[in-house]
């Protein structure tokens, strides 16, 4: 859990979602870790917890399952190289919410497999969420058009061969 990952602002804008009545659980999945300065504290995120607008996990072995129980994927990353997190949330047909960061919107074609917000804007963030909430078949959608995505230009094949086309050129130089 840490604070570039976005971490603040998603627990605010699952505050400002439950002011509006908006039902729905917000997850919080990962473990602080104490030798980065920029991790989260174990005490901020029980805080967090109690506060009543998040429910943090901790760290888990299972996140397809995980994912499989969600309706939408967050990552309101202030930078990223390429998230997989994203890439793998959407393999498994989730719409996603992330920032206009870089690597995040390399992965996330706004408006198509997911929404795209401001960096550190809690409050774009809760509106995008409350978008997908409450439109189903948008966020099917993208769910879909994210999967189709992540298969025609992230699959391992693809990646794999790419990269071995990269060595061969260089080897012939």
């Amino acid at each position: 859990m840490l604070k570039d990952k976005g971490v603040a602002e998603f627990v605010h804008a699952a505050a400002l979602l439950k002011q509006r009545d908006v039902r729905a659980t917000f997850w919080l999945v990962g473990a602080p870790d104490p030798a980065n300065p920029s991790s989260i504290t174990h005490a901020q995120l029980v805080a967090w917890q109690k506060q009543g607008s998040i429910e943090w996990l901790g760290h888990r072995e299972d996140m397809p399952e995980l994912l499989r129980q969600c309706d939408i994927a967050c990552l309101p990353s202030y930078r990223e190289g390429l998230p997989r997190f994203l890439l793998e949330s959407m393999a498994t047909g989730l719409a996603v919410v992330s920032t206009d960061a870089p690597g995040c919107r390399h992965a996330v074609q706004q408006g198509v497999s997911g929404l795209l917000v401001p960096v550190r804007d809690a409050m774009a963030l809760a509106d995008a969420l409350d978008r997908l909430i409450q439109n189903v078949s948008e966020r099917v959608n993208m769910g879909v058009q994210g999967r189709d995505r992540v298969l025609r230009d992230f699959s391992s094949p693809l990646i794999t061969q790419q990269t071995l086309a990269i060595y061969q050129q260089l080897a012939s130089k």
